[in-house]
């Protein structure tokens, strides 16, 4: 396949600010257009838990995910998101139609 990769990170927003991390998200969203390797983001609300959202990223490839989240500016553009974080997992896209 093409080698992409997608990258979720699922958040936890809390009961008295349910659009904390809509507000994070819409921050740092700027910030990281143009970023090497990214293709795009989407911010997803579970249908039956509004608190809960996730961000999935795709990448031309893994390598360059890796070598931006391994890199300063990672965690500086990630801040806003970082104490609403759940979890999050890699995937690199091997098949597609």
């Amino acid at each position: 396949m093409n080698g992409r990769a997608r990258i979720m990170v699922w958040y936890v927003a809390p009961d008295d600010q349910p659009d904390a991390v809509e507000r994070a998200y819409d921050r740092i969203s700027g910030d990281l257009e143009g970023t090497p390797g990214l293709l795009g983001n989407e911010l997803l609300r579970r249908a039956d838990d509004p608190l809960r959202v996730m961000v999935m990223s795709e990448w031309e490839s893994l390598a360059s995910f890796q070598q931006w989240e391994s890199g300063t500016e990672h965690r500086a553009a990630t801040s806003p998101l970082r104490p609403f974080a759940d979890r999050y997992e890699i995937y690199e896209v091997v098949s597609a139609f």
